[in-house]
């Protein structure tokens, strides 16, 4: 058997990561920052190293699905979701559910729930839930523990931080209870074809896709249509875009942001 092909398939059994979901060249470039890091020559030599030492998963795992965010990431985004899209779930409806898929560290759900939190005060007869989600256990682990250094909290203004933010002596922060309340955070596979719920108002999914094949990307957004309720927001990464044939399930909102709505 191709070395590749033997490495990826214990990949799937110990990373529990389809290789299949991403394109043979990102795969294969993780891998290879890996094997420079391990010094280990060639595939077979990276699989027999993968197989004696334990720890290696989970490295692994954390370079294929590359962690990298931070608070309010693309704040233009965040700004129409505070101004048009979270006031319009509010007026329309009394409990507001919210999809945050490959949510990674937690710093976009915790956003959501800062924005939340703002627009509950506003209505006060409304509620909010957020979904948080990702297939990586170790940075679900660190959400919801919810402990950041300041360069996450760059997009975050002062006034906000004090409000939402607990400040440790090591200079981490900690987000407050009554964030944390708000995100329930589990372990979910995109590529499973179950949605986390149904009759959702909305789901963010930024920067996930941009390492899908396209027919993978295609199958997350029939889930994620599948998930949503009528006309409930779908929030794409700003470099993603929706396929030829998935583009006549959803209609534009805001193009220059990629907020879209599930279409009838």
């Amino acid at each position: 058997m191709d070395a590749f092909i033997s490495l990826q398939k214990s990949i799937e059994r110990l990373v529990r990561i389809r290789c299949s979901n991403y394109k043979e060249d990102y795969i294969k470039r993780r891998i290879l920052s890996r094997m420079r890091l391990t010094n280990t020559a060639d595939f077979e030599a990276y699989h027999k190293y993968l197989l004696a030492n334990p720890q290696e998963v989970d490295l692994l795992r954390n370079a294929l699905t590359i962690n990298v965010t931070k608070f309010f990431r693309d704040p233009e985004v965040f700004e129409v979701l505070r101004r048009e899209v979270f006031p319009d779930l509010a007026a329309r409806r009394g409990s507001i559910r919210i999809w945050c898929a490959g949510c990674s560290t937690g710093e976009e759900p915790y956003s959501i729930a800062i924005l939340a939190h703002d627009l509950l005060a506003l209505h006060p007869g409304a509620s909010v839930t957020i979904h948080a989600t990702d297939i990586d256990t170790v940075v679900l682990e660190k959400a919801r523990t919810g402990i950041y250094d300041r360069k996450a909290l760059e997009n975050v203004d002062e006034r906000q931080i004090r409000r939402h933010f607990i400040s440790h002596d090591d200079g981490t922060f900690e987000v407050r209870p009554h964030i944390k309340d708000l995100v329930k955070f589990r372990q979910h596979d995109l590529m499973s074809g179950i949605p986390i719920a149904r009759y959702l108002d909305a789901v963010t999914c930024r920067n996930v896709t941009i390492y899908f094949t396209e027919q993978q990307k295609n199958e997350l957004a029939r889930l994620i249509h599948s998930a949503l309720s009528v006309d409930g927001y779908y929030i794409m990464g700003k470099t993603e875009y929706l396929g030829r044939e998935v583009e006549h399930l959803f209609a534009p909102y805001n193009v220059m942001q990629k907020i879209l709505r599930k279409a009838a």
